[in-house]
């Protein structure tokens, strides 16, 4: 579920505080001071999937440090992976200090002390922060703990995948259902997996390594569901591995490659025909929007999983009229 709250809201002398508590409850407790308290600007969308938290996170300048008293008093155990979309800042922890570019993403651990400042270059400065517990990535923290404060880029590789993902599950978060925000769950912490297991594959067990792979494989599908060229073929060589293999990763984790595709289509589409914003989009329409070419095989296929044709599904979502 999303939530949004924003400073403007609030009376002038109380927006301060307010991001003050909202981040203490929300993120992490860190002494937080800035020139422009007087009359603070934030806004924030929090979504929750599962154990993993997204956030959007716009605001003025600000400098936020974490203390040992902090740490002692209240520690979420999470790590902190934050992605700069606009405005610059910097961060220190554990004798390293990242200055991150756009785009760049930069790592944190709750459990040990930092200092972080924003600096917004005319506009507030935007970040989307990934929130997830230390025990949910299957990596040695020793490993992780030397990458804290350290920019990534994001401009290939798993690193772009991730940013791209993380942008994308905000766009639509307004969309998504309670199962697929736990199915997306797996997707972020396997794509952070392989995002920080790049340089240390000999650490990291075969299972493990398999995992990650099939996050990141089912991330990529996920983006590319509107696609009707998407494919076995396309995807594996999008990711440098057999078509034989693909088959392999899917069927140890229990569906083949066309039946995942198939129902995560048929889930967006029951989705839309739904929303009464998209009323003016045929059923055909929906169907192209998700990848079926062939409006035949979309209605059988829309039949066989819900039991009913997607035009009759529409009818039942849409809303009554009032009477007279």
């Amino acid at each position: 579920m999303l939530e949004q709250q924003c400073s403007l809201d609030l009376p002038t002398s109380e927006r301060f505080d307010w991001w003050c508590d909202m981040a203490a409850q929300e993120i992490v407790p860190t002494i937080v001071h800035s020139d422009r308290r007087t009359n603070f600007y934030a806004s924030v969308k929090l979504l929750q999937l599962g154990s993993v938290n997204v956030s959007e996170l716009e605001y003025d300048d600000m400098g936020s440090t974490r203390t040992p008293r902090l740490i002692r008093q209240a520690d979420p155990e999470r790590w902190m992976l934050a992605l700069v979309s606009r405005g610059s800042m910097w961060v220190e922890q554990s004798r390293s200090r990242a200055e991150p570019s756009l785009g760049d993403l930069v790592l944190y651990d709750t459990s040990r002390p930092f200092r972080s400042q924003i600096l917004d270059q005319g506009s507030p400065c935007r970040t989307v922060l990934l929130q997830l517990p230390r025990k949910a990535l299957p990596l040695p923290e020793q490993m992780l703990r030397a990458q804290v404060a350290r920019p990534i880029s994001s401009t290939r590789g798993s690193a772009a995948l991730l940013s791209r993902f993380l942008e994308g599950t905000l766009e639509h978060a307004k969309t998504l259902t309670s199962d697929e925000c736990t199915r997306l769950e797996a997707v972020i912490i396997g794509l952070m997996t392989t995002v920080f297991a790049a340089d240390a594959e000999d650490l990291i067990p075969p299972q493990t390594r398999q995992q990650a792979l099939l996050q990141q494989v089912k991330a990529f599908a996920l983006g590319n569901l509107h696609d009707p060229r998407l494919s076995p073929t396309m995807i594996a060589a999008a990711h440098h591995i057999s078509v034989r293999y693909l088959h392999h990763l899917f069927h140890e984790d229990g569906q083949s490659v066309g039946e995942f595709i198939r129902w995560q289509r048929l889930e967006r589409c029951r989705t839309d025909l739904a929303d009464p914003r998209l009323i003016n989009r045929t059923v055909t329409d929906v169907g192209a929007r998700w990848g079926f070419r062939d409006a035949a095989v979309f209605n059988r296929a829309f039949k066989a999983a819900y039991g009913i044709p997607p035009g009759q599904h529409r009818r039942r979502q849409a809303p009554t009229p009032p009477g007279p």
